[in-house]
């Protein structure tokens, strides 16, 4: 049972809706705004299914109308319908009212009335009885199987004939005994049509005489035909020896420089003077002297749109140069809308593109399939390639994509904490070696370099010289902002309690400290750990859930691509999972470090983004 199909513009005009489950009207609301927020905005609609809460919701898009129809049912219902209901309800409803859509345009949205209740009751109730209809697949009886039309006849073997099945399966392995049998079939069925009473006597034979007898047929075969290739056929005799390279930018002419002919005994009147050809030659009078041509580069991307507009002239081209010229232009000026099939060979290089630059493969294809929902059926723009429509389309996602779907400033929030007399609490996460501390510390130069004093709390009790490695960032920022150039305030402090304690308690003493010396932020480092350790887990999900702090944000490689991927979304679920609250804090920001390690392969901050709708908050080197 349905609870709500709605037909809506992207503009967010809501055209018809249904509602099949009785209730107040803000019941369907809530779920569509969740999809138009979290797939529709965000670029998102590699699939065609969404969750929110007890709810699935399918969609579909019609980009040349920019519709969205949308279904919401029950989640634990299996509906095998839906595909097919929406499917047909985006055809009638686009078949009924294309005129009015054409016509009058987008105040045909506004001013038009859409009495559709009656079609899409028919439709439902066409694709339930569907579903209803399909019996379940039975199993075939022995009569009706292929073993049941064998007779016994065909399963004896007599003696000097082999079974087909074992001549198939020799055939396949290729070996040379076996080809010569091959080879051999075929004149041994023609003889048999030819002359049956043959037939009997090779039946009589035993299988060594048909075996000789076989190679005997093969070998005169052979034989004749090497006689036939033997027969002389004129072919050129190739060159030996290798050919001087000739260069775009000099003479061709090589014959003028060979002192080799001993006629000429070096005279200049034997040798003919080469004549000047301002064409071939390197200067150029209208140029400064001493400047050579600059070199001719073309990029891929506009060879491979030269090649695209090329190609609708091709066929006219036969018909003269005026069918030609009025092939290119039909092919450039926009009267065609995209199909799949036009959008998959420039897709296809798309993605390629970005697994290339390390974007995760599943989500390549993601991105990928959600362009080409995107820009199905959308017609294209005057004097367009399809290359550049896709190319616009998937650059249009990705910014999208890395676009934070909530305000991350952090210094307006510690001011803001300032006013209500509090620290600013940031939790650091992630898996070893990823440089948690080390970019802890640059963070905490850039807070004290916009005028904030900072309180680091070593809460990584495991690793050996962990501690000590804060100590030291500690002294030098000291150094670098003594407490003299402050007013005698000390604008960066260590809260360390030694090795082996827990690391929950510390953090939380260490914010009690904070408060009571008036530190504007404080940074809780701790200890690293891999996604699937899972004591470990819930440890840190403890952590965040006694002290509450106003930022948890990930520590992930850039250089690691894929695997950032699963640290992101295993340390996601496992705070989920190991956390005791009802609604459990998560990851709010990645710090991406090692970002100058990866020259332009930057897809790691793309996946990153994309698979949990994560800002990147710092990119570290």
């Amino acid at each position: 049972m349905l609870d709500f199909f709605t037909i809506f513009s992207k503009g967010g005009l809501v055209l018809w809706c249904f509602q099949g489950v009785r209730g107040p009207a803000a019941a369907a609301t809530a779920p569509v705004n969740a999809l138009i927020r979290s797939v529709l905005l965000q670029e998102r609609g590699g699939n065609n299914s969404f969750t929110h809460e007890a709810l699935t919701l399918k969609y579909k898009l019609d980009n040349q109308f920019v519709l969205v129809f949308v279904v919401g049912f029950q989640k634990i219902l299996t509906l095998t319908y839906v595909d097919k209901l929406i499917d047909d309800v985006h055809k009638e409803f686009r078949d009924k009212y294309r005129n009015e859509f054409q016509q009058k345009g987008a105040l045909g949205l506004l001013n038009g009335t859409f009495d559709f209740k009656d079609d899409f009751m028919r439709l439902l109730r066409d694709a339930e009885e569907s579903s209803k209809v399909r019996a379940p697949t039975v199993m075939k009886t022995f009569e009706q199987s292929l073993k049941s039309q064998k007779t016994v006849k065909c399963m004896i073997e007599t003696r000097g004939e082999k079974p087909k099945e074992k001549v198939k399966n020799k055939k396949n392995k290729g070996s040379k005994k076996e080809g010569t049998e091959a080879v051999a079939a075929p004149g041994k069925a023609s003889a048999s049509d030819k002359q049956p009473s043959a037939a009997g006597e090779k039946e009589e034979l035993t299988k060594d005489e048909i075996l000789q007898k076989n190679r005997e047929e093969f070998f005169k075969r052979h034989m004749k035909a090497g006689e036939k290739s033997r027969s002389p056929k004129p072919e050129a005799q190739k060159e030996k020896g290798k050919k001087p390279r000739v260069w775009d930018l000099g003479n061709s002419n090589a014959k003028v420089l060979d002192y080799s002919n001993s006629a000429t005994n070096g005279s200049t009147e034997a040798c003919p003077v080469e004549e000047f050809d301002p064409d071939i030659a390197l200067g150029d009078r209208n140029r400064e002297p001493g400047r050579l041509y600059d070199l001719e580069y073309e990029s891929d991307d506009e060879a491979e749109e030269e090649k695209i507009i090329q190609n609708p002239s091709k066929p006219s081209a036969k018909k003269g140069g005026l069918g030609g010229m009025f092939g290119m232009l039909k092919g450039l000026v926009g009267s065609k809308s995209l199909t799949r099939e036009d959008m998959d060979p420039v897709l296809e290089k798309m993605k390629d593109h970005l697994i290339a630059k390390n974007v995760a493969a599943e989500i390549a294809v993601q991105l990928c399939e959600s362009v080409a929902k995107k820009l199905e059926g959308k017609v294209m723009g005057t004097f367009t390639t399809v290359t550049s429509t896709v190319k616009q389309a998937l650059q249009e996602a990705l910014v999208q994509i890395l676009q934070p779907q909530r305000r991350v400033d952090v210094l307006r929030d510690v001011m803001d904490a300032q006013r209500h007399r509090r620290p600013y609490v940031v939790t650091f996460c992630g898996v070893n070696g990823v440089g948690k501390s080390t970019n802890l510390a640059k963070i905490s130069f850039w807070l004290i370099e916009n005028g904030f004093s900072v309180l680091i709390a070593a809460c990584d009790t495991f690793r050996a010289g962990a501690v000590e490695q804060l100590r030291t960032h500690t002294r030098r920022l000291n150094a670098l902002h003594p407490p003299e150039s402050h007013g005698g305030r000390t604008m960066v402090q260590l809260y360390e309690k030694g090795y082996g304690k827990d690391a929950a308690g510390i953090a939380m003493e260490a914010i009690s400290y904070a408060r009571n010396q008036g530190f504007d932020v404080v940074l809780v480092d701790t200890a690293g750990r891999m996604q699937d350790n899972a004591p470990l887990m819930t440890a840190l999900a403890k952590l965040i859930a006694v002290n509450a702090p106003d930022l948890v944000l990930f520590v992930g490689e850039a250089l690691v691509g894929n695997e950032a991927v699963d640290q992101l979304v295993k340390f996601n679920k496992a705070l989920a999972d190991h956390s005791m609250a009802q609604t459990p804090r998560l990851i709010d920001g990645i710090v991406l470090t090692k970002f100058d390690t990866i020259d332009d392969k930057v897809g790691a901050a793309i996946s990153m983004t994309y698979i949990t709708s994560k800002p990147i908050v710092f990119v570290g080197t």
